[in-house]
């Protein structure tokens, strides 16, 4: 692997599917970089309903974070979510979304997503939107969204260790990493 130009891993998928928790898991594996999830820290702070400029705010710095952790000397970023879940967010709740992350999708380049299934509980909070069959249907769109960037990508499934050991499993094939 080359640690100019590191291999962009990005954990995806509806609410409460463990995605932190998987992420924060292959960032100790992999001694790599960790983009943590932006959206979940900046809609907790607010202190009234979050509008269509918020959610464009959490999208220019979830880019500006992964531009942070390509130039950390990492040869693996973890990325905690990534334009595609915001891309979601914004047509779900606005109807419509800014036009210039279509090309944001394609320029920042992603060499894997792994996409989380709902096969574990939801798990409610306050800023937790989605449960029940929303999550599902969720999935499925971002599971389109995904095949539309024609980006390699793996469904993680199973609970506990053994959905962490699937997601290494599929890193370990995809790029050969011993």
């Amino acid at each position: 692997m080359n640690p100019v130009k590191p291999l962009n891993i990005v954990i995806t998928g509806p609410e409460s599917t463990g995605k932190t928790e998987l992420a924060k898991y292959l960032y100790g594996k992999y001694k790599s970089c960790l983009v943590p999830e932006y959206a979940r820290e900046y809609i907790e702070k607010l202190t009234r309903t979050y509008n269509y400029q918020d959610v464009i705010r959490i999208a220019e710095k979830q880019i500006r974070q992964q531009e942070i952790a390509a130039k950390q000397n990492c040869e693996i970023v973890i990325l905690d979510t990534w334009l595609i879940i915001t891309k979601i967010w914004f047509v779900e709740v606005f109807g419509k979304y800014p036009s210039w992350m279509d090309s944001k999708l394609k320029e920042i380049r992603i060499d894997l997503y792994l996409l989380c299934a709902t096969d574990i509980p939801w798990i409610p909070d306050p800023v937790r939107e989605n449960g029940g069959e929303r999550r599902d249907y969720l999935f499925t769109v971002y599971l389109k969204e995904i095949e539309q960037l024609h980006v390699p990508y793996y469904i993680v499934t199973g609970k506990g260790m053994k959905r962490f050991k699937l997601a290494e499993d599929f890193i370990t094939k995809h790029f050969n990493i011993k």
